[in-house]
């Protein structure tokens, strides 16, 4: 009796370790971040039909410390072919605000980053494992560099999308 008691805490104990070590695992990944930048072809601050990917555009990962605003880590990426960047991340930046910003774009007919306080010109991302996410590949909102000039569908587009030219609901 003392004997299979014995056997049953030490198969227990074997079990919580290996838990424990999973656990420990899944804590360590390495976490990454994969997003898109798109050319904002009818200057509305958010992907339509007539959006096109951007090759070759400089974005910027950077985390901020959240009472000093100091930048304590800062990684840039650049988009391939289809428009979309891949940022490896090194650390858990936990205690600290995460956000991917517009850096450049290869096209000077989409290249303007918008200066309004309104519009969005960053994505937000969580960069830590301790946070119920439970795989290791962060994905921002696509970010937009705005077109210099509305493409000449953006009324019909807009009027698809149930919007009125300057973006209101129509």
């Amino acid at each position: 009796m003392a004997k299979s008691s014995t056997i049953i805490l030490a198969s227990a104990l074997c079990f919580l370790s290996l838990i424990g070590n999973a656990y420990s695992e899944v804590k360590q990944k390495k976490l990454e971040v994969d997003g898109i930048v798109f050319c904002d072809s009818c200057r509305i601050q958010f992907v339509t039909r007539i959006s096109e990917l951007i090759k070759g555009a400089k974005v910027k990962l950077e985390c901020k410390d959240r009472e000093s605003q100091s930048v304590t880590y800062s990684k840039e990426a650049e988009t391939n072919d289809h428009g979309r960047y891949t940022i490896q991340v090194d650390g858990d930046h936990e205690e600290e605000d995460c956000e991917v910003v517009l850096v450049s774009s290869p096209d000077p007919e989409c290249s303007e980053i918008s200066q309004d306080s309104h519009q969005q010109v960053s994505a937000r991302i969580s960069l830590t494992n301790n946070n119920g996410i439970s795989g290791p590949v962060r994905i921002p909102n696509p970010l937009g560099f705005m077109r210099k000039e509305a493409a000449p569908e953006c009324p019909e587009v807009l009027k698809e999308l149930g919007l009125t030219p300057d973006g209101n609901v129509a």
